[in-house]
Order: structure tokens, then C-alpha cells, then sequence
């Protein structure tokens, strides 16, 4: 049942207030629906820390495990113990208050899920970043959630403490792990009890400040409450992926990436499975690890499975049962050439960091190659024209979600209102969806391509070319034209060995006309040696548009 916008929320347990004093006001929320689904209506009083590791313990996993590396394997009983210790460091060494912010900055490495465990279970807010980031950007993430307490691996540690320098008064307590110091997390825990008194915190407490990862320049915090994590273990894992007890999970997306959170720590968790966590997950690192330790489950984005599809032959992956895309559109062509590679197609998804995790996806037979699949159970969607509209069958607009979790902006309520609509959540994705209810990516609503009047999917136009022999990776934009409004340029990475030349374009240019109709081929192509990414794979072809719209100004003034 569709949870009362207009009902206050529950009392707090949180002493420091800032995360709900910063919500949006209720009038721009989305509807938060259950969509029917049994097990969605959680307790008012709700830890999704404790339910994920706690009661785990609780129910007879203690020593079942749960963190794995090259170098050492954790229990249920192992991360609990580290995480109460943490938390006791966190009380009683540095005074965090319910609902205080604390910054979590680390590759993915067992201390850092300990850390994220420890900072819910005292009722604090986790607010995880990228290990990239540099001091420029860790500073606007401190300044916007205000935080109070860092904890960051000591490799880590010159942008943090440049960040904090930078800020001035306000005072952040840093703590680090990774270090022999008498002052570092590690020694501090050893003087701290195994036990730890959990925070009784609200099912709508927040519990996470995720910040997007910035494909349109500028991160943004989303806010997601305790039972919002729990919703996302509770909808797409039972329903399509179907996680087993016994499954070793893998992947290569950052912990602070909320597709990284979901896939590596809290799915395998509600299941009482274990993931392998990997510093530096590139594809080649990624399938010799599959290998090592038989995992049977992976999570990474579409840019590796194309890698992994010309070299899986030299790798055992015999092991694998299910392989998960998300983060951005997965190709055909991907799909296909993994797909023959290894036997697995590919469970492609669509989420957000606004949402939390994948809303619409498909698994095993009821996979369409091409589609992204049909709404995950608990979520509704629907295809909407620019007055929010549903559409009819077959015709590409604007696709509108909601669910169990929805969109909550930190103190953006500019963003909030172009995100919400209706009740709904605004992807910013153009889809279509067929007459069997299946759900096609055309392209982001702002990388529509409009040229001489036609409407251009530049995901579309990639997707040809990356059949080409030649073509190891591409990206296609509008680029500025007198003439046609725009024209459809491609930015394409060559494999290996491939020489460019004006033949070259032209080769791949007539590929291009015999694959999609032949308004829609690249008029204009660009070789580059590599196109920009966020740290999660995601390309930032905001930045593509940018240079070429900077180039027409700069002809133009000539």
C-alpha cells in the first residue's frame, strides 16, 4: 500500500536532526508503494545495520563467511565483532551523536564494509565516497552533508586532510585505518568491547547520503532511510536475481556507488552468501579471480563484459551462474558476444542512485536481448510524454518509476522538483515499452540527438558501431550544425593494431548506414585513445557535448 505522503514521519532516533531537517518538503516527494509485495512493511523501529548482520548472527551464520580476499576470509561473527568495535570507537572516542554524518573514504576492502556496519549500528549516517575523488571534490561532499566524523584508509589521506584543511572551522575528526599508529582505527579498536548497545533508530531515519557520480557534471546527495536499504534486498534479489546461501558474489563498482553497496554487500548479506572484495577490479583481475574462488555471482558494468567476451576463453569461469549489468545501458552486441563467450546472458538493469538500486530488469527465460527487462516486483513504470502523460505502445518518452524507495535530495529542492513529477520518479532515461510490457532503452533524455527533424538514440548509433571489427569502444553526441540543428558525431577508440585514417571513417561510416537507417550514421567521427569515464565506467558524455558546443563558439567567433 502506498505510504501517506501527507503522514508525518515517525519519531526520530536520531539526536542530531540535519538529515530531516534537509529532506524536501513531503509535497515533492514520489509515492512510496509497496506494489503488493509481502515483507515490505517494516517495523517502525528499524536498524538495517542489525537486520543485515546482527540478527544474521542471530539466526546461525556466525561462522558462515562473509567478507572474502585474496589474503584472509572474514565470518558473520568476525565482521560483527570489528563492527561493534568500531562503533565503541566511534561513541566513545570521538562522541558521535545519533544522526551525525560520518564520511567513509576506501577502496572495497573488508574494513571499509566494518566501517559502514559500525557507523549505522550507532546511528550515525553513512556517507561514502569514491577512493578517486580528489580534495576539491571531498570538500563539497564534507560541506554539503556537513559532516562531522571521517574514517579513510591511510592511503588515502592527503585529499581528505587538503579537503578538511580547506574548510577551515569546521572541525572534522579523521580517523584512519590501514595503520600501525598508536592512533590509527586498528589499535584503537583492540582497547574497545566486542559488544556494542545498537542505536534504536526509525525506519525513516536516514541511514545513507549517496552522492550521484556525476555524469552531468555536478554530484548530488540523495537520502535513503533505513528501510529503504532493506527494500532493495527484499525486491530485486529474491525476485530476479535469486541469490543462494552457498553463492560467492564478485564485482568491480565501489562500495560508495549504491549499485556497488547493493550487489557486493547487502544482497549477498540478506542471504547469508559472501562476496569477494577486490582493491583494483579490472576485467582480467576480475575473471582470474572467478577462478580462484569459484564465485558464482558478478556485478559490473557493461564496458568489462565486452572485455571479458574476448578473453574469457583464457580464464576458468566455469563457475559463474548469474553476471549482472547496470550503471549504464548494456549493448547488444555485448550481450551477444558475451553471451557466446561463456553461455550466461547477461541480467541487464536499470537503477539510480536516486532510487537506490535496479528497478527494471529480467533474468534467465524471461530475458528480451535488446530490452532491459520489465519493472522489478514492488516497482511500477510507465512511459510518459513532457506533461507526464503515459503514452501508447512502441512511442519513446520520458520513463517514470515508483516503488518502495524513491527520490529524496539533500537541500536541492531545484533538482527534487525536475526529478519528481506527479508522485513519480523521472529517470532522465528516454524508453519505450512494447505491447508485452517490456521496457527499451532509447538513450538519456538529454542524449537524444535531434538532427533535420529526426530524433536520433545515440546509444542506438553506438550500438552499430561497436559491431564494427575495429571499434574497441565508442560514444556519440550531438555536435552543433548550421545546417541540420545537429549532426551525429562519434567518438570511437580503436582495438589494438587499428591505424585511423580518412578510410577508416569511411569504412565505419558505411558500416553504420547498412546496420541502422542512414540518417542516423555518424557524419562526423573523432579517434580517441579513451573516452571520459566517472570512476564507476560510466561515460561522462555531458563533457563530449561540451567540447563540441565550446568548438562551434569558438568557429563561429572566428
Amino acid at each position: 500500500m502506498p505510504i501517506d505522503p501527507s503522514a508525518p514521519l515517525d519519531p526520530s532516533g536520531h539526536v542530531d536532526t540535519f538529515a530531516r531537517d534537509h529532506l524536501p518538503p513531503r509535497e515533492l516527494w514520489p509515492v512510496m508503494d509497496y506494489g503488493g509485495i509481502p515483507g515490505l512493511d517494516y517495523p517502525k523501529r528499524l536498524n538495517a545495520a542489525v537486520e543485515l548482520l546482527d540478527r544474521m548472527v542471530d539466526q546461525g551464520h556466525r561462522d558462515r563467511p562473509c567478507l572474502r580476499t585474496d589474503a584472509e576470509i572474514w565470518t558473520y561473527g568476525d565482521l560483527l565483532e570489528r563492527a561493534n568495535r568500531i562503533a565503541n570507537v566511534l561513541v566513545r572516542d570521538h562522541g558521535l551523536k545519533p544522526g551525525n554524518r560520518v564520511l567513509l573514504r576506501a577502496a572495497n576492502t573488508p574494513m571499509l564494509v566494518a566501517c559502514w556496519f559500525a557507523v549505522l549500528k550507532a546511528g550515525g549516517i553513512a556517507v561514502a565516497t569514491m577512493p578517486l575523488l580528489r580534495a576539491r571534490e571531498l570538500k563539497q561532499i564534507l560541506s554539503k552533508a556537513q559532516v562531522t566524523i571521517s574514517i579513510c584508509d591511510r592511503a588515502l589521506k592527503v585529499d581528505l586532510d587538503n579537503a578538511c584543511e580547506d574548510l577551515g572551522k569546521a572541525k572534522i575528526e579523521r580517523v584512519y585505518f590501514r595503520s600501525d599508529a598508536a592512533d590509527g582505527l586498528e589499535a584503537r579498536m583492540r582497547q574497545q568491547p566486542i559488544t556494542f548497545e545498537n542505536v534504536a533508530t526509525s525506519h525513516d531515519d536516514v541511514a545513507l547520503i549517496a552522492f550521484t557520480s556525476g555524469t552531468t557534471g555536478v554530484a548530488k546527495g540523495t537520502m535513503h532511510f533505513h528501510r529503504d536499504v532493506l527494500a532493495v534486498c527484499d525486491t530485486f534479489p529474491p525476485y530476479v536475481l535469486k541469490p543462494r546461501t552457498h553463492d560467492i558474489f564478485l564485482g568491480s563498482p565501489p562500495l560508495a556507488f549504491t549499485f556497488g553497496l547493493g550487489g557486493l554487500v547487502l544482497f549477498p548479506m540478506r542471504v547469508g552468501a559472501s562476496t569477494l572484495l577486490i582493491e583494483k577490479p579490472s576485467p582480467d583481475a576480475l575473471m582470474e579471480a572467478v577462478g580462484r574462488h569459484r564465485a558464482t555471482i558478478l556485478f559490473t558494468a557493461p564496458t568489462a563484459y565486452r572485455t571479458m567476451a574476448d578473453h574469457a576463453g583464457k580464464h576458468d569461469l566455469k563457475s559463474l551462474r548469474e553476471c549482472v549489468s547496470a550503471g549504464e545501458t548494456l549493448p547488444l552486441p555485448v550481450f551477444e558476444s558475451f553471451r557466446r563467450a561463456t553461455g550466461i546472458r547477461i541480467i541487464d538493469g536499470i537503477g539510480s542512485t536516486e532510487l537506490l538500486h535496479i528497478f527494471i530488469s529480467a533474468a534467465r527465460d524471461e530475458i528480451r536481448p535488446g530490452a532491459t527487462g520489465k519493472p522489478v516486483p514492488g516497482y511500477r513504470a510507465q512511459v510518459v510524454d513532457d506533461d507526464g502523460n503515459p503514452v501508447s505502445s512502441d512511442t519513446v518518452g520520458r520513463l517514470a518509476v515508483r516503488g518502495p524507495t524513491g527520490c529524496r535530495y539533500l537541500d536541492n529542492l531545484e533538482q527534487q522538483r525536475k526529478y519528481v513529477k506527479n508522485g513519480w520518479n523521472l529517470t532522465g532515461d528516454a524508453y519505450r515499452k512494447d505491447a508485452d510490457g517490456y521496457y527499451w532503452y532509447q538513450a538519456r533524455t538529454d542524449d537524444m540527438i535531434i538532427s533535420a527533424g529526426y530524433n536520433i538514440s545515440g546509444p542506438e548509433v553506438e550500438a552499430a558501431l561497436l559491431d564494427h571489427p575495429k571499434v574497441l569502444e565508442c560514444a556519440v553526441v550531438g555536435s552543433p550544425d548550421q545546417g541540420r540543428g545537429e549532426i551525429v558525431k562519434a567518438f570511437v577508440v580503436l582495438r589494438p593494431g587499428s591505424v585511423p585514417s580518412d578510410a577508416l571513417i569511411q569504412d565505419i561510416q558505411d558500416f553504420a548506414k547498412a546496420e541502422i537507417a542512414p540518417y542516423k550514421y555518424p557524419r562526423s567521427i573523432e579517434f580517441v585513445s579513451d573516452l571520459p569515464r566517472t570512476e564507476t565506467g560510466k561515460v561522462q558524455r555531458f563533457k563530449l557535448r561540451e567540447m563540441e558546443r565550446e568548438r562551434a563558439r569558438q568557429k563561429a567567433g572566428h
